[in-house]
């Protein structure tokens, strides 16, 4: 759910204070008032969740002194600034210091609930950014995107956490959509390099002499950045298709892992994304690199093999659209669980977010079903299904996990309205729970 935003507003006027505020809340955002900059500076924090709109003629601190404190703390703080009449020169001065805007007196409300909208926007992407960024540097929050329990899952997990703490170069392969940027994310922030840099370069997004340009320099004096093998110095660098570099380029990234030595200064991880039938990526790389980029290796699973993760994923990912798209989640039949378990998923958990989010808008249409999103995707599959079968003990377990599971998660792990929605007595809820190792601390709000 997107983070509610509020609005500082800083004036040591009150009619000011209270008119501005008045008006923003009509307008639906959460306002809180200040009386001078230094009032503020107590509550506004490098990750204030909101922006500040502020007059500049103010006594003690200015709003000048205020907003490059503001900047000080936070460089990318929205701050809208309210000059006097013909205040001009004050403004650009604010706008090069750093201010998102400006309002001059008398302003139009209209304006100003515009330039909030605009500010408050560009603020949540801020904080959202932000919250990433942590979250791909925290081990124990990247571990816990990887959902499932299916055995391969389960080895990939152990792979991850044994390969994080190793310090050779890595190779991560698998089908489209499986997942391996996310994996290498993983990688990085489970082991001793979590703290430092983490580069991502696609090497099939630039032309060759832009990516020699990127991968090893030399940059220009306007370039804003390192070249990729400086900028990871210490750290982790990530190279996407890694199939699509050319001799040169690999010769030349070749010659770099030989000059760090052992063990290597920067650690790289290798992603292939080969398509083609027939063909891998020791097919595509000089053998002496290849060997150097595979000593550790690391395949993701295709969703067809993870089982009833999918169904699993299926509820999480459905849940997220509804949320976003402010509907419920489409409840899932029992023949539907086993479409969902038979597809063949070619495009794995890529095509399964995008079936997720057709299925939310579907659902919230009242039309449609999963079974004609899976062949509007592939509608040269007749039928949609893999070409192994499964017992249909395995089929009703997966669903009777995923029945219980998202019961659970709607009442918030009450046991009592579990019971009564699916009128089953306490001992065998008690015990299918067990049976699927679902756990009722799971769900508390």
């Amino acid at each position: 759910m997107a983070q509610a935003m509020k609005i500082a507003i800083v004036d040591d006027e009150q009619d000011m204070r209270q008119s501005i505020s008045q008006w923003l809340a009509l307008s639906g955002y959460d306002t809180e008032t200040f009386s001078s900059a230094e009032e503020a500076l107590k509550v506004l924090g490098p990750d204030y969740p909101g922006i500040v709109i502020s007059d500049i003629k103010m006594p003690g601190m200015d709003g000048m002194q205020f907003l490059k404190k503001l900047m000080g703390t936070d460089s990318a703080l929205p701050v809208i600034m309210i000059t006097g009449h013909g205040d001009v020169p004050m403004a650009v001065e604010a706008m090069r210091v750093g201010a998102f805007d400006f309002l001059e007196k008398p302003f139009n409300p209209d304006r100003m609930s515009e330039l909030a909208k605009r500010a408050t926007g560009a603020r949540r992407l801020t904080l959202d950014n932000r919250a990433l960024r942590r979250e791909l540097s925290d081990g124990s929050q990247i571990m816990k995107k990887l959902i499932g329990q299916s055995p391969v899952m389960e080895r990939l997990r152990e792979d991850i956490l044994d390969l994080g703490q190793a310090d050779g170069h890595v190779l991560i392969d698998g089908e489209t959509g499986t997942g391996k940027t996310l994996v290498a994310h993983a990688l990085h922030a489970v082991g001793s390099r979590a703290g430092k840099k983490f580069v991502l370069v696609s090497c099939a997004a630039l032309e060759e002499e832009a990516l020699a340009k990127r991968l090893f320099g030399p940059m220009q004096p306007e370039d804003s950045m390192l070249p990729a093998i400086e900028e990871a110095r210490g750290g982790t660098l990530v190279l996407e298709d890694i199939d699509a570099l050319s001799e040169t380029l690999q010769a030349k990234l070749l010659s770099v892992i030989n000059e760090q030595g052992t063990p290597a200064e920067t650690r790289i991880i290798a992603i292939s994304n080969l398509q083609e039938a027939g063909k891998t990526c020791e097919d595509a790389l000089r053998p002496d690199l290849f060997y150097r980029l595979a000593a550790l290796r690391i395949t993701v699973p295709p969703l067809r093999q993870r089982g009833e993760d999918i169904l699993t994923l299926f509820t999480r990912l459905s849940e997220q659209f509804s949320e976003e798209y402010g509907c419920d989640a489409p409840q899932v039949s029992a023949q539907e669980a086993a479409q969902l378990l038979q597809a063949p998923w070619p495009g794995n958990v890529r095509q399964l977010i995008n079936i997720a989010e057709r299925a939310v808008l579907q659902s919230r249409r009242g039309s449609g079903t999963i079974a004609s999103l899976l062949m509007s995707d592939h509608e040269e599959m007749q039928p949609v299904m893999t070409t192994e079968g499964k017992p249909l003990k395995e089929y009703v377990e997966a669903f009777e996990r995923m029945l219980i599971d998202n019961t659970m998660r709607r009442h918030k792990g009450s046991i009592a309205s579990v019971m009564d929605e699916l009128c089953l007595p306490r001992r065998t809820l008690n015990e299918k729970m067990a049976k699927y190792g679902l756990q009722r601390s799971d769900y508390l709000a």
